[in-house]
């Protein structure tokens, strides 16, 4: 699909009395879209094809609720590569859901078919868990963060106009960067006392991520939530305390 903006300049163009042989082989359009165009030089684009980031005036990607959520499952288990032939310059976003959690993958189609409408969502089922999968030629555009070769291996960043979407959703956002890469769990302590071993158990949260950025990221939205959090492990942030378990609740809780 074209922008509306590469919409009016071919519109334009034709209006000059400019052949489409010649605006085709400038811009890369199809005649037969040109040929549609002509003849129906007031026809808007479909909106729901529009990327808010490409447009003249760039708008944040709606619903923001949705967004973050599926930020935070990128982040995680989510990549971006081509759909297909590279000339037709479609990606495709994938994300894998645990089969163990039928919840967490409903929420990652809904979060996908939301904030990308005009884009079927799919899925195909892998070995212990299923790939939710959706094609756009703007998933780059919404996901800067796309770049060759393994997260943990380049700089991820989020851009200032992410970060207002975060920071007005922080819940949504922890919620994606856990349901991807985290988990709620039991831990279990042994301690040697004086009588012999006793075993304590509370529940906490667990993220573990390679990425030093994300783990960053994970961090700093726990802070603006007020939940006291620690690293266990270099690759892992855990939440413990039962005051931060319980506020994160509000937020996340388990898998389901």
């Amino acid at each position: 699909m074209y922008s509306a903006d590469v919409r009016r300049h071919a519109v334009a163009l034709i209006g000059r009395g400019i052949s489409l042989r010649s605006i085709s082989l400038s811009t890369g359009i199809s005649r037969a879209t040109l040929r549609d165009w002509r003849e129906h030089p007031e026809g808007s684009a479909n909106p729901r094809a529009v990327c808010p980031r490409c447009a003249a005036n760039p708008t944040l990607p709606e619903p923001q609720a949705d967004y973050a959520y599926l930020l935070g499952l990128y982040l995680g288990d989510g990549c971006i590569s081509w759909a297909g032939a590279r000339d037709k310059k479609v990606w495709k976003l994938r994300i894998m859901c645990a089969d163990a959690w039928p919840g967490l993958r409903q929420d990652c189609e809904r979060a996908m078919s939301t904030v990308r409408p005009g884009s079927k969502v799919s899925t195909q089922q892998k070995v212990g868990c299923t790939e939710v999968a959706s094609s756009s030629r703007h998933w780059p555009c919404l996901f800067p963060q796309h770049g060759p070769g393994r997260k943990h291996m380049r700089k991820i960043e989020l851009q200032p106009w992410q970060r207002t979407i975060v920071t007005a959703n922080p819940g949504r956002f922890a919620r994606g960067l856990f349901h991807s890469d985290g988990y709620r769990g039991i831990n279990r302590v042994r301690a040697r006392l004086a009588d012999g071993d006793h075993w304590y158990e509370y529940p906490r949260y667990l993220f573990t991520n390679e990425s030093t950025d994300i783990l960053r990221l994970c961090g700093e939205v726990l802070d603006q939530l007020g939940v006291a959090w620690r690293f266990s492990r270099r690759n892992a942030i855990s939440v413990a305390r039962r005051e931060a378990v319980a506020r994160l609740d509000e937020f996340v809780g388990p898998k389901y």
